[in-house]
């Protein structure tokens, strides 16, 4: 079993940011990923590479207090993973980091796509595999980063983000910090006007799908992009539920913000030609 796609939400001093998790496309990287933060390899750590225009970049070093105070390490990790690309480097996709000419290589290292990089990180390396998207308004949070100060800090860091840098002396407190990640499973996500789901029509028949919000006065009014229907083999632990006897949709949960989710979403086929929804219910 699966779940339904995953969110990853972080907490930094920048501000939070949340990920889905597109664990039905690639669901070795999403395994991965979650392996790092369920080990706690990202808990206070930072984004270490900032390219404006580009990308920002984290999962590679974290913060660590010792008997002489705070340090910067690496982060542990695991063995690399088979390349996964699938999903063009769009603007807030997130995808994997990996070493020169060696696409099977990602370990740790994650990076948000600041514009549309597809022209370039579709075609080098065997692609980067995309695994998840910035939802809600986390692009604001690494627009905020991607503002920030850049400085060379050696090794690794030579493209640093600095938060409150007073332009001599960069200490650790000057770095991007995540202090820690929450990970949330829900039915469905609604995010910038489009709710996405699981969802099983009947007859073993699982697919998922994209509702777009076309009205919402006076009521909410969903219609099916229809380009974004694709097979499932395998059932969601949470999945929707659709009846095409009585044309009503049920979705067991969905997440409408960083931390606001409703239960019990129903909804109703008003036009089945369009394949249009109406909002009856929510809890």
């Amino acid at each position: 079993m699966t779940q339904a796609n995953p969110v990853a939400c972080f907490t930094s001093n920048m501000g939070q940011f949340c990920i889905e998790l597109f664990e039905t496309q690639t669901p070795v990287t999403t395994a991965n990923f979650l392996q790092y933060i369920h080990s706690d390899a990202y808990k206070n750590g930072i984004l270490h590479r900032s390219m404006p225009g580009f990308v920002i970049q984290g999962g590679g070093f974290k913060i660590v207090n010792g008997a002489s105070g705070d340090s910067l390490v690496p982060v542990n990790t695991f063995s690399p993973i088979v390349n996964e690309f699938k999903i063009s480097n769009t603007r807030g996709t997130v995808a994997m980091a990996k070493l020169p000419d060696k696409p099977n290589s990602a370990t740790s290292q994650w990076f948000v796509n600041l514009a549309d990089n597809s022209a370039n990180l579709d075609h080098q390396n065997g692609g980067f595999t995309v695994f998840g998207r910035v939802i809600f308004d986390g692009m604001a949070v690494f627009d905020a980063i991607e503002k920030l100060p850049v400085r060379n800090l050696g090794g690794n860091l030579t493209n640093a983000p600095l938060k409150d840098f007073d332009g001599s002396h960069a200490a650790l407190s000057n770095l991007v910090k995540i202090d820690g990640v929450e990970v949330t499973d829900a039915t469905g996500i609604f995010s910038s006007g489009i709710l996405s789901l699981a969802v099983d029509i009947g007859g073993g028949q699982m697919f998922t799908v994209n509702l777009r919000l076309i009205s919402d006065k006076p009521d909410y009014v969903f219609q099916l992009d229809s380009a974004s229907v694709a097979a499932l083999s395998i059932s969601p632990t949470s999945i929707a539920t659709f009846s095409p006897g009585n044309g009503q949709l049920h979705i067991p949960s969905v997440m409408i913000g960083v931390s606001a989710t409703v239960k019990n979403v129903l909804m109703q086929l008003t036009n089945p030609g369009s394949y249009t929804f109406t909002l009856v219910s929510y809890e």
